[in-house]
């Protein structure tokens, strides 16, 4: 099984492994806009660029190849321009943009957890065959934000709780609900790793180290990556 850390003599929590192997079975099915096969290659394509290898692929379009390069190792320079350019090339949509967005976002944090334990990353899954349901939510609209977003109604049955007593979640929590999906995927890699969507929420979410120390460590991590959210 995957992510059984083996060797390793730290407490790591079950949440957090819980949430690593779901990402890597989300990663290997067929998503809305990408089959299983292009969402591995995606997660490899940044693996790639993360050890600063220019590397091409025979599954993805050119433009998607640009877009993964340039969020792993230049995401201090995303600006409208470059969202724009990307969306309305050859092979790329919106849609397609958001659902390798959340790939990579993914892929990248769990190969980070690694890095940091001084270990190698996981290998990759093997994909699940089948078919993109190139299903776009009716709701989706176009708000200030790069992509459109979707409104609590339009979310996956039972996922309108991560937005709280809102209409529109929180940007951080919405920014790719263009696939709903991603929204309980992204809740529940943020719970394994940092904090669920509530908790961000509490003062004290009664973990080993206080809300001030979790946040102290956060805006560290940010900072050397060149977080600008």
């Amino acid at each position: 099984m995957a992510f059984e850390y083996a060797g390793i003599d730290l407490p790591i929590r079950e949440k957090t492994i819980a949430s690593q192997r779901m990402s890597w079975e989300m990663i290997a099915r067929p998503g809305r806009w990408w089959t299983g096969a292009e969402r591995v290659e995606i997660a490899r394509i940044g693996r790639a660029a993360r050890e600063l290898e220019a590397v091409g692929s025979e599954l993805l379009p050119e433009a998607a190849v640009y877009a993964i390069q340039k969020l792993v190792v230049d995401n201090a320079n995303l600006n409208r321009e470059f969202y724009a350019e990307v969306v309305a090339a050859e092979g790329m949509t919106e849609d397609r943009y958001v659902e390798l967005v959340a790939v990579v976002v993914h892929s990248l944090s769990i190969d980070e957890f690694h890095r940091a334990l001084g270990i190698e990353p996981e290998p990759l899954p093997e994909p699940i065959a089948g078919e993109p349901s190139r299903q776009r939510p009716a709701l989706a609209e176009q708000r200030d934000s790069w992509p459109p977003l979707v409104p609590r109604q339009g979310l996956n049955r039972g996922d309108d709780v991560f937005y709280g007593p809102l209409e529109w979640g929180a940007n951080v929590i919405s920014a790719l609900s263009l696939v709903p999906e991603n929204v309980r995927w992204l809740h529940d890699l943020s719970e394994g790793h940092y904090l669920s969507f509530a908790e961000m929420r509490q003062p004290d979410p009664l973990r080993a180290i206080s809300r001030p120390q979790i946040e102290l460590i956060a805006s560290r991590v940010s900072a050397l990556n060149e977080c600008f959210y």
